[in-house]
């Protein structure tokens, strides 16, 4: 957990994947815990894609490290929207000391604004060009009720593809 937040990550050694969300809203910094907003569909997107097997509620966060996943922010700063984060509030040299310490198989982003405000780059949506440490990188849409833009669908498709991409990702040497 870091200043700003009560939102404690889920993090462990060697997770298949780790999740990347924006920031806490409020509603998540009040339950403490990632994703909470009752309108925010992460947790039915993890269960529909397959990555869980029934559907966890947001309090149950670190069971999720028992599945190979884990969930951590690109921001700590509570907001009550991405909007309201500034430069400053994202800390790249954290995701990278993360990514190279605990050695995540892949890294996927939970929406655009969360990879953007890293690094300064505008990602198309899927498998990305760069890597942080040995960990592939991946951008999926937004769970948030602010994207309902993008249909519910299409979300699960995308989430449903990364799924399929980490099955097919070759393992790193050392791990199971």
């Amino acid at each position: 957990m870091a200043a700003g937040s009560s939102v404690p990550d889920v993090l462990a050694h060697g997770l298949a994947c780790l999740f990347c969300g924006i920031n806490p809203g409020r509603v998540s910094d009040a339950a403490a815990a990632h994703f909470a907003n009752p309108r925010n569909d992460f947790w039915r997107l993890l269960h529909e894609a397959g990555f869980t097997p029934r559907l966890y509620e947001p309090r149950e966060q670190f069971s999720l490290l028992e599945l190979g996943l884990g969930v951590t922010n690109a921001a700590y700063r509570t907001t009550p929207g991405s909007g309201d984060l500034r430069r400053g509030d994202f800390e790249p040299a954290r995701l990278e000391r993360v990514a190279r310490e605990l050695e995540p198989r892949a890294i996927a982003f939970v929406g655009k604004e969360a990879y953007r405000g890293l690094f300064s780059e505008r990602p198309a949506l899927g498998p990305q060009p760069r890597m942080l440490a040995a960990a592939r990188l991946y951008v999926l849409p937004s769970t948030s009720p602010a994207n309902a833009a993008v249909p519910y669908a299409e979300r699960l498709r995308w989430f449903r593809a990364l799924r399929t991409w980490l099955d097919e990702e070759p393992r790193t040497i050392g791990s199971a």
